[in-house]
């Protein structure tokens, strides 16, 4: 883990505003949920609260866990996979 202490979502939202983005949601994904490599309009930056998942971009994967941050920016095409218990994460977007 990061190391990062964990603060509410409401800090999180706050935070990420504070820094430039435009909205923070919480999504959360089921238990094995795959996404096959794709992009997104918008740069982001997210921490993992629950669960775990794995993040591909190019040929690295990151395993992340509650308490992990990570960052794309826009159009970068990267490949999700969704734990066993699935995983919830705070993710702030900046358009």
């Amino acid at each position: 883990a990061g190391g990062a202490v964990m603060v509410s979502l409401a800090e999180y939202r706050a935070q990420a505003l504070a820094e430039g983005y435009d909205d923070v949601l919480e999504r959360s994904w089921p238990a094995d949920a795959t996404f096959d490599t794709h992009t997104h309009p918008f740069a982001l930056k997210a921490r993992v609260v629950q669960g775990e998942m794995w993040l591909s971009v190019g040929e690295q994967t990151q395993h992340l866990q509650a308490g992990d941050d990570f960052a794309l920016e826009r159009e970068v095409p990267h490949a999700e996979r969704y734990g066993p218990a699935g995983a919830t994460y705070w993710v702030a977007r900046r358009n």
